[in-house]
């Protein structure tokens, strides 16, 4: 008999929805959203235009909306989310296990709590990693106040490397341990960038995401301005609040940049398959970039600076893309030259390789053999 899973996240979001597809091919799934999300609300979480995303992020799968009753809802403050209901949900749902995709919102504690109450087994699915440098006082606080929090969890699906290593850092056991990895909809991205290659031209290094500090999208311009020797053009496919400043760099340094806007997820596959290369040069706080799994889908390499959470995952270098410093844009310079002189073939074979490694099916089948292996081992309580 198909075990039945139970899972909650804030909203619809189109990187789970290539998941929670094959889960239901391989249990009795029940999603659960904590909030819906507005056009306008989209906006103010750092896109700066207004929208609704224009690819289906509900079929396939049994979801519904919970009843959200916090005072100003929305998905990126912890009180955002207040979804009492979700306790008579897990009373009335038989689960074998439920999930959560972390602890930053009420509404995943209410269900971790409620899931206690009825014994019903909790899994977490996070991306965090470890920072940089804290002092010791710091370091001790926190050391203490997460090995607690840990605890309240059962088993723990860990998107990669470096999410794993956090997990090891505050006391998880290995053996709760279960590789769910970070994914896209490979196939939709493939099959929707098939067949188009880019026009001649300059060589097109692409940038996909808000246009906000944490990104550091100015890196890039100030990188390209170094390549004097090789045509090479900036796209810039994302909004926000540095667009206007990210203009004048690119006057002032000559730099030939293509300003898009905003780009919904349909008319990304040919924005990937119109570049030879994507670059994201964030700082630490970007915990993956799943931007990297959507050009590689596409047969895009990429270069992603050295604090970026996918680096140890994705990038094999002279082989799928290339790291840089964090910040040392002469580094960011010589990896896009590095990358853009790859065979592209070769490349795209082992961009398929990878890319087969970081699937919704594999990251769907993590959490039934979860689920099997610590009700087995008697570790879910």
């Amino acid at each position: 008999m198909p075990k039945r899973i139970g899972f909650l996240i804030s909203h619809p979001i189109q990187y789970y929805a290539p998941i929670f597809r094959e889960l239901a091919k391989r249990c009795d799934l029940t999603v659960f959203f904590a909030h819906r999300q507005t056009p306008e609300q989209q906006a103010r979480a750092g896109f700066g235009v207004a929208f609704d995303w224009d690819v289906d992020l509900l079929s396939g799968y049994d979801s519904r909306f919970l009843t959200n009753v916090a005072r100003q809802p929305s998905t990126d403050r912890f009180a955002g989310c207040d979804t009492p209901g979700i306790a008579d949900e897990i009373a009335g749902g038989k689960f074998d296990a439920f999930v959560v995709p972390g602890w930053a919102l009420r509404s995943y504690w209410q269900a971790v709590r409620a899931c206690r109450r009825r014994g019903v087994p909790v899994l977490v699915r996070g991306d965090s990693q470890l920072s940089g440098q804290r002092n010791s006082a710091v370091r001790i606080a926190k050391a203490l106040a997460f090995s607690h929090l840990l605890r309240r969890f059962d088993g723990f699906l860990y998107v990669g490397q470096r999410n794993r290593e956090y997990l090891l850092h505050y006391g998880v056991p290995a053996g709760r341990l279960f590789f769910s990895p970070h994914c896209v909809d490979n196939d939709a991205f493939a099959a929707a960038s098939s067949g188009i290659r880019r026009l001649q031209g300059p060589r097109r290094v692409l940038f996909v995401g808000k246009l906000i500090g944490r990104k550091h999208p100015a890196d890039l311009l100030h990188a390209v301005a170094r390549l004097r020797d090789e045509p090479v053009q900036i796209a810039f496919a994302g909004s926000g609040e540095l667009e206007s400043e990210l203009r004048q760099i690119a006057a002032a340094s000559s730099v030939d940049a293509d300003f898009m806007g905003f780009v919904n997820q349909s008319e990304l596959p040919a924005v990937y398959a119109s570049a030879d290369l994507l670059v994201l040069p964030s700082d630490g706080q970007e915990t993956w970039g799943l931007v990297v799994n959507e050009a590689m889908a596409c047969g895009i390499p990429a270069v992603v600076s050295d604090v970026v959470g996918c680096g140890p995952d994705l990038i094999e270098a002279g082989k799928t893309g290339a790291t840089f410093a964090f910040g040392d844009t002469a580094a960011l310079a010589a990896a896009i030259r590095n990358v853009l002189s790859f065979d592209p073939e070769q490349t795209r074979r082992h961009l398929a390789a990878k890319m087969a490694l970081y699937s919704p099916a594999r990251a769907a089948g993590a959490v039934v053999d979860a689920t099997t292996t610590l009700a087995a081992d008697g570790q879910l309580q």
